[in-house]
């Protein structure tokens, strides 16, 4: 059966049901059906371990860090432990795109699969909202006389579905022409610090410090010289609520937040990890593509910015992705680990491999792999969850339990008492294996701003391809002595982080020839075409 064949052959628990799981009582959730709910406590009384799901780089269609993030908390669940997910929402973009939906697959999903994929409960469409009031705001103080002296604009729109023309667009105002960008929603600012803000205080506190752009004398104008963040907060009180929903075993799941990890953060909500973090004894969350985008932000810049000590990495690696590196060889390709497990093991925190098993790995290729990491000193386990559920990554589980008990001397790479430059460098030299780095003359300027601006302090988040460590996606496997090229830096001051653009990414994504809304349909009721 295809994934929604599974989802829709399922019977769900009902929401509260799921919810006593984690002690929570009707009046400490928001019902939206029978199957989701928004949860309205603020905290519950345990201090759960977190365990960070990773993985190596991935082929287009991933390397299913989604399904092995579910099997292992199913599987936690049939060992009788006390466990809950924190998980990132999906984006209409991808869903529609390439890659399809974004709930795991085969028999480790969460549920229900539908709704999470397209509208949920509405959270995206409410940060699409506010960002798009911001610039509806800009632009109508110009129309009405420009008090605060707008000389360029720096905020962009954004819309939740990918759309190439959108990137650069020209508007008329008050007889002034402007140049406008559109970002995808997930790479928006107020996607990124909706999920970093830790309390409804600091979503607004957030919300004013966003710069919308430059007067004439070059000083930055603030959303709270727009008298905005008011407004933006009533918009986003609903969608900064945490998501319940479930497993298809019946695991709690939160589900809250969802910013692209190669042009954004990558990491669900602080507000999901920590409110799971109160109510479980384990907390599962994953980071966007692979450690050399997502696990790095996570931890560089999550991490730090709420306090949250991660006990266990658990790097993602399949024979699909290996032989991707390896331009179809697993020999060749299989030195993609070692550019991860070179990068992960600075953060002084316990890491075991998955092996992400699909029906058509050989067990030559599996035994290959095991064998391989054995030698580099380090355990791995098989998950074959997406076929068997939790009980195809039990033995992951425990592995991970085993590892819980084990001492976390976390540390981050980088940290506020490093300017930009040398964050970069930092990072170039331990991640990216750069030889150089080089800056555009548009860069050069943007971190002149920066340092006039005594912003340099702030963590980077670093925007580029998924498909290999440095920024061209060509270069795949392991390559050395990297160039990379830094086109652009984005102020993000509510989000608190510079994005430096790498390469050719884009923050609006294009679709592709053969998109997947083409198989989108609704029929005798039912969706069909989500996957």
């Amino acid at each position: 059966m295809s994934d929604i064949e599974i989802a829709n052959n399922t019977k769900l628990q009902n929401i509260t049901d799921i919810a006593k799981k984690l002690f929570l009582l009707d009046e400490d959730i928001d019902l939206y059906g029978n199957y989701k709910a928004k949860i309205i406590k603020d905290k519950g009384e345990k201090n759960g371990k977190v365990i960070l799901v990773t993985a190596i780089n991935p082929t287009p269609y991933g390397e299913g860090k989604t399904t092995v993030s579910i099997g292992l908390g199913d599987a936690f669940n049939k060992l009788n432990k006390s466990v809950c997910l924190a998980l990132r929402e999906p984006s209409l973009g991808p869903v529609f795109g390439i890659k399809g939906g974004a709930t795991g697959g085969g028999y480790s999903q969460v549920a229900p699969m539908v709704d999470i994929n397209l509208h949920f409960t509405g959270d995206f469409h409410a940060i699409s909202a506010a960002n798009n009031l911001i610039s509806a705001a800009i632009f109508n103080h110009i129309e009405h006389g420009n008090l605060l002296d707008f000389k360029t604009v720096t905020f962009n729109r954004c819309l939740d579905v990918n759309d190439r023309s959108l990137r650069n667009i020209k508007l008329e105002c008050n007889n002034n022409e402007y140049v406008d960008h559109f970002n995808i929603t997930a790479a928006s600012e107020i996607m990124a610090l909706f999920c970093l803000a830790t309390d409804y205080n600091d979503l607004k506190r957030r919300l004013s410090k966003i710069i919308v752009g430059f007067n004439s004398l070059n000083k930055p104008i603030f959303v709270s010289d727009l008298n905005l963040e008011g407004a933006l907060t009533v918009l986003l009180k609903d969608a900064f609520k945490p998501n319940l929903v479930q497993t298809l075993e019946g695991t709690p799941a939160i589900i809250h937040g969802g910013p692209f990890a190669n042009i954004a953060h990558g990491c669900s909500s602080i507000t999901s990890i920590k409110l799971a973090k109160s109510l479980s004894d384990y907390v599962i969350t994953e980071a966007g593509f692979g450690s050399d985008l997502g696990a790095e932000k996570f931890l560089d810049i999550v991490c730090p910015s709420a306090g949250i000590i991660p006990s266990v990495i658990v790097l993602v690696v399949t024979v699909r992705a290996l032989k991707y590196n390896g331009n179809g060889s697993l020999k060749k390709g299989i030195c993609n680990i070692d550019a991860h497990l070179n990068h992960l093991k600075h953060y002084n925190v316990p890491i075991t491999i998955c092996i992400n098993k699909f029906n058509d790995d050989s067990d030559e290729d599996i035994n290959y792999i095991k064998n391989y990491v054995s030698d580099l000193g380090y355990s791995s386990e098989i998950s074959d969850a997406y076929s068997n559920g939790g009980d195809g990554a039990v033995s992951l589980a425990n592995r991970v339990m085993k590892l819980c008990e084990n001492r976390s001397e976390f540390m981050p790479l980088v940290d506020s008492s490093m300017n930009l430059e040398d964050k970069m460098k930092k990072l170039g030299e331990v991640i990216y294996q750069a030889s150089e780095i080089k800056y555009s003359e548009e860069a050069k300027n943007k971190l002149k701003l920066i340092n006039d601006l005594n912003l340099s302090y702030l963590p980077v988040c670093v925007a580029k391809t998924q498909y290999s460590i440095s920024d061209d996606a060509k270069k795949i496997g392991f390559p050395k002595d990297n160039s990379l090229y830094v086109r652009d830096l984005i102020i993000n001051n509510g989000a608190e982080f510079i994005t430096v653009l790498l390469g050719k990414i884009f923050t609006m994504p294009g679709l592709p020839k053969n998109p997947n809304y083409e198989n989108v349909d609704f029929v005798d009721g039912k969706v069909i075409g989500i996957f």
